[in-house]
């Protein structure tokens, strides 16, 4: 199987930052050491209400490192100007409700189909990749393939919740959406809850290519430092793809 990417997600750097004010912890610094650590991309959402990523951390985190950015959004014009004119390397449309503490749930592709090939189209002519969040659910997959979506990235969190039989339900859901999403022609992501005891069995899918973990990475950087947590899941991610 091919090496799996990692995009480390550093959403949370900011909200430490935001909880006192001030500049520190620095979001940018974090990328860059995640980057200096092995990260194959870094990941950040840009929420409407700006709880934790801001405008002006995503332009000095683009400036800033040499690995891919991978720019989560709600589908709105608003967003879509701001992608327009970073021109990241990637964008990953996400369902988001300001209520929310993280996302939680997939994407609602099959009711939008028209509004979100019309929203894609001129990302994807500037030359952006263009993932869909969604669940493991067959509708919506055949959903963003029609829509114009060349990748989609697969929301682990419920397998992540789930324990026991139920966990190994999810599993399969999950592992059954990937081949359907790589037999259309998709390319397939993953993320959302991913933690070093729950990753190796998503990591060995083969169909999936990259995983997006952010949550627990920082969390457990209070503890170890976030270079050598970014270190070991690369590890535990290579050796369950071996």
């Amino acid at each position: 199987m091919s090496r799996l990417r990692l995009g480390v997600n550093i959403d949370h750097v900011a909200t430490l930052r935001n909880a006192r004010g001030g500049a520190h912890p620095c979001p940018v610094q974090a990328a860059q050491m995640a980057e200096r650590a092995g990260a194959d991309g870094i990941t950040l959402h840009l929420r409407e209400d700006r709880r934790h990523i801001r405008d002006e951390d995503v332009l000095a985190i683009k400036r800033a490192i040499s690995i891919p950015m991978n720019f989560e959004m709600a589908a709105t014009p608003a967003m879509q100007a701001f992608a327009l004119k970073l021109k990241p390397h990637a964008v990953c449309i996400v369902p988001e409700r300001r209520e929310e503490r993280t996302t939680e749930g997939g994407l609602e592709v099959v009711a939008a189909k028209d509004y979100l090939a019309a929203f894609i189209a001129p990302l994807t002519q500037a030359g952006i990749r263009v993932s869909l969040f969604v669940a493991a659910d067959t509708a919506q997959i055949h959903a963003a393939k029609a829509v114009g979506a060349p990748v989609i990235e697969l929301h682990t969190g419920h397998y992540a919740e789930c324990t026991g039989e139920k966990q190994a339900h999810a599993l399969e859901a999950l592992a059954q959406a990937a081949s359907l999403a790589h037999s259309l022609g998709l390319e397939v992501h993953a993320g959302h809850g991913l933690s070093y005891d729950n990753t190796p069995p998503v990591a060995a899918i083969p169909e999936v290519t990259e995983l997006n973990i952010g949550h627990f990475l920082i969390g457990q950087a209070v503890f170890d430092g976030l270079s050598k947590v970014i270190e070991r899941m690369r590890g535990i991610m290579d050796e369950a793809r071996a």
